[in-house]
């Protein structure tokens, strides 16, 4: 059994995903990550090289602070 991938959202950055992943764009193609096992996403939507972050959050002053919580349970899906 592989280990968990690991997602940490940064303060004011990236989503960070550190692990053994893939990515994976709309259609199912993989990205090639070069055997990276650590990147970072872009949240701030300015990156030239999305999805992966390139800093421009420091350029353009993103600000989100986030704090984990708990989440709601799901919403049931109605039966077929």
């Amino acid at each position: 059994m592989s280990e968990k991938v690991e997602v940490v959202v940064t303060n004011n950055g990236p989503l960070r995903v550190i692990g053994d992943f893939i990515i994976k764009d709309q259609n199912g193609n993989e990205f090639g990550l070069s055997g990276r096992t650590f990147i970072s996403l872009c949240r701030c939507g300015h990156s030239e090289n999305k999805p992966f972050c390139d800093g421009s959050h420091n350029r353009c002053g993103f600000q989100s602070v986030v704090e984990a919580r708990e989440l709601p349970p799901p919403v049931p899906k109605p039966a077929p």
